[in-house]
């Protein structure tokens, strides 16, 4: 993604159908200009175009051009402040003009193997036969340049204005040739609030179980654009209803198997699906931006229900220990994707805190209480947050108010007790090497019990003295096996 300024922009003769205050940066008609002057063809493709007649200025910009590797490395020289090779094999040069990124691609034609996860690439001197193997006709317009000349031979133009996905050719052949884009056509639900046609629909269920030959890394970029997308829950949909979520996101269509009691008017998946929302909605009070970890941890926060089902006396539905079962269960889900230690060891985290707020029921919250959520929330208390109030999605008026009111006297009471006390940085009042000095022990696994006994006590009495402390801790020593040796 490329970082700019308003000066870059400038406004350019685009075809009828653009909304008129769209923008491109000036030097687009330049770089168009030179690969003219080369006896090239340059053409701004895919992505850019489908934003711009959305009435996005364009943040990616992304060509493509029937120059192979090598010429266009000549006709970027002189005139990109930098060039770099992103994949020659695959035919895309990346440059650097000012503040903006720019790529650009040889025309090709790329196939997979029934069997194989990397595509077959070869170059092509057509645009319509490139556009005609990308992934959805939306994404198969060109602006062909410098004279912004619109190509639209699949009707990229009339599915935007209908909302429907559909592929350039046959689904079936589009799959075919890369089963992620059965993933994209979800991610695209999620982005655009697209609905797919149905011959799209028929293809993905058809062909859902090909998305396996696809490597861990690319189903994971693909499922992070679909969470931060503005309606997630669309393209999940699209995910479960297809089958495809059965291979790569397994946990979430089983939810539809945990009627839970205690929410009676849905099913843990439609729970989940609307704690999602929830969170959607309210996570702009506490991060500036769409924000993965929360959504993710509230789309995934009671995965452990199936696991965990029991049948009381009286028809009563339990599920003890969901939290902690269904922790380590996006924890295994997530390292399966390939995410990195500290995604997974957040969003595992906020699963197994999230019924935390409820295990202290409706009394007032002691300074201890309240020190101990700040402390196992660490770092994720903003999540925490978002994600515990977004779990109220009860019908009852009464009671909603209610959970609501909790919360707040919570966020009260933190924000009092952060101002007597540094809450997000609480520490015992004796370090390691203090304890060391007054315990005459060497490192070791003995330090680690007097420091968390010690942090105990700080969590429950509040801040005290060094002389109180080193009491404490010598009390503690007396009644250690340890110390009669």
């Amino acid at each position: 993604m490329s970082k700019h300024t308003e000066t870059t922009y400038a406004t350019v003769p685009l075809p009828a159908g653009f909304p008129d205050d769209v923008a491109l940066p000036k030097f687009v008609i330049e770089l168009g200009q030179r690969f003219e002057d080369a006896g090239y063809e340059l053409a701004l493709v895919g992505g850019p175009v489908r934003d711009m007649f959305l009435g996005s200025n364009v943040t990616d910009l992304d060509f493509t051009t029937d120059a192979k590797p090598e010429a266009i490395q000549q006709i970027l020289t002189g005139w990109a402040h930098a060039q770099w090779d992103i994949g020659a094999a695959f035919g895309t040069i990346g440059a650097r003009y000012g503040d903006w990124i720019v790529e650009i691609t040889t025309y090709r034609d790329e196939k997979y193997d029934p069997d194989s996860r990397k595509p077959e690439v070869v170059f092509g001197t057509d645009l319509i036969e490139d556009l005609r193997r990308r992934d959805f006709t939306v994404n198969a317009m060109a602006l062909r340049l410098p004279d912004f000349e619109l190509i639209d031979p699949f009707g990229g133009v009339k599915a935007l204005v209908s909302g429907v996905l559909e592929t350039p050719g046959t689904p079936q052949q589009s799959f075919s040739d890369d089963p992620l884009r059965m993933m994209r056509a979800a991610r695209f639900a999620a982005q655009l609030g697209v609905t797919v046609s149905p011959d799209v629909a028929e293809a993905m269920k058809d062909m859902g179980s090909r998305i396996v030959i696809i490597s861990a890394e690319r189903i994971r970029e693909e499922l992070v654009k679909l969470m931060i997308a503005p309606k997630p829950r669309r393209g999940l949909e699209l995910l479960v209803a297809s089958g495809i979520a059965d291979s790569v996101l397994p946990e979430l269509p089983a939810l539809r198997d945990a009627q839970d009691d205690t929410h009676r008017h849905k099913d843990v998946y439609e729970h989940s699906l609307q704690v999602m929302d929830n969170a959607v909605e309210r996570e702009a009070d506490y991060f500036d931006a769409p924000n993965f970890v929360l959504r993710f941890a509230a789309l995934m926060h009671d995965i452990g229900k199936p696991k965990t089902r029991r049948f009381e006396a009286g028809g009563k539905v339990s599920f003890r220990h969901h939290d902690v079962v269904g922790a380590k269960m996006v924890a295994k889900r997530m390292r399966e994707l390939r995410f990195d230690k500290d995604t997974t060891k957040a969003v595992a985290r906020l699963v197994e805190l999230h019924m935390r707020f409820y295990g202290y029921g409706d009394g007032e919250w002691t300074d201890s209480a309240v020190r101990r959520y700040v402390t196992d929330a660490g770092d994720l208390l903003k999540h925490l947050h978002a994600l515990t109030r977004s779990d109220v999605t009860t019908q009852n008026k009464r009671k909603a108010r209610r959970l609501a009111a909790a919360y707040d006297d919570l966020e009260a009471r933190i924000e009092q007790l952060a101002e007597e006390e540094e809450l997000a940085a609480i520490r015992p009042d004796l370090d390691g090497q203090q304890i060391m000095e007054i315990l005459g022990i060497k490192p070791g696994p003995l330090v680690g019990r007097a420091y968390k006994y010690l942090l105990d006590r700080r969590l429950d009495e509040g801040p005290s003295d060094f002389e109180a402390s080193k009491q404490t801790l010598l009390n503690w020593w007396a009644e250690q096996p340890e110390a009669q040796d």
